[in-house]
């Protein structure tokens, strides 16, 4: 037991262990809705035209986490409206406007960077450094985690007619339009309370692969809502435990745990798994040409 809780001597796994907690569970909770809405694409576009608010909030106002979030927040958004008001103004869609938008962002980004007045790694938000959480990262992560499980659980119905079905929701005068917006605005949240966890590239592993695995394990909406949420949680602590023990990035840690439980479950899944599915029908398949060869009954007297 002595070896489990070694590591929390040190502040910083102690802070590390609760941004941990928030982000892993936050996230995983959220990520049922993104993969039901199928805005895992939209999602690492957002996560990617971050950066260039991350570089203006340092050249603004320094590496204060208040800065860093006004800028990433204002960046990501005026990728997403960029991309609606292309799309609405030309022949493009609206998947091909932001996708462009966020590689122009990224890449402004990376070249902003190089006027920071502070020294910044490049590597630390691509790919985040949970061990280097403050007690101010830590608030800001709380406040957002709290705003984003909150405002799902409240919408959590007009939510949910949204992600099945747009029409009916139409039919019974929810604004699916505005709760698209809002599940938007909450991914911007999410990947921001990440960032000193993850980075901006990796924040979208967090946000889709705890649903994408309980997915393909279960049916029932509410197991891909809470699965998600504790896998996230789980997968996020472990990988901190194999960053420390292994001497590895925790950022990529995390994404590589949470890999490998959303690879099991694609090979080993007893419903949906390739395993499962190969073997079901040799067993069908056999079933078949025994029944084939089976003689036929003798006819009644």
């Amino acid at each position: 037991m002595h070896w489990l809780l070694e590591p929390f001597r040190f502040e910083f796994m102690q802070k590390a262990l609760i941004g941990c907690l928030l982000i892993g569970f936050t996230n995983g909770y959220l990520s049922a809705f993104i993969v039901l809405r199928r805005y895992a694409l939209l999602a690492d576009a957002l996560s990617h035209s971050l950066l260039p608010g991350l570089a203006l909030g340092v050249i603004f106002w320094g590496l204060s986490p208040l800065g860093l979030f006004a800028g990433a927040l204002a960046a990501a958004l005026l990728v997403v409206l960029g991309g609606k008001l292309i799309s609405r103004s030309s022949r493009l869609k609206d998947d091909t406007a932001i996708g462009a938008l966020y590689i122009i962002a990224f890449a402004l980004g990376i070249v902003l960077l190089k006027y920071a007045p502070a020294r910044v790694d490049l590597g630390h938000f691509l790919f985040g450094n949970i061990l280097g959480l403050s007690r101010i990262d830590l608030w800001l992560t709380y406040g957002l985690s709290f705003i984003i499980v909150t405002t799902l659980a409240i919408f959590q119905r007009h939510l949910l007619l949204v992600l099945f079905d747009a029409a009916v929701a139409l039919s019974l005068g929810v604004r699916v339009a505005r709760f698209d917006y809002l599940l938007i605005g909450l991914m911007v949240l999410a990947m921001i309370s990440s960032l000193q966890a993850v980075g901006v590239v990796l924040s979208i592993g967090l946000l889709i692969l705890p649903a994408a695995t309980v997915y393909l394990l279960a049916d029932s909406f509410a197991v891909l809502l809470w699965g998600g949420a504790f896998l996230g949680l789980g997968g996020s602590v472990l990988g901190l435990f194999l960053s420390y023990w292994a001497d590895l990035p925790s950022g990529p840690s995390i994404v590589l745990v949470l890999g490998v439980a959303f690879l099991l479950a694609y090979l080993f899944g007893p419903k949906y798994g390739v395993c499962a599915r190969f073997f079901r029908k040799s067993h069908l398949h056999a079933e078949s040409i025994e029944r084939w060869n089976r003689p036929p009954a003798p006819p009644a007297a």
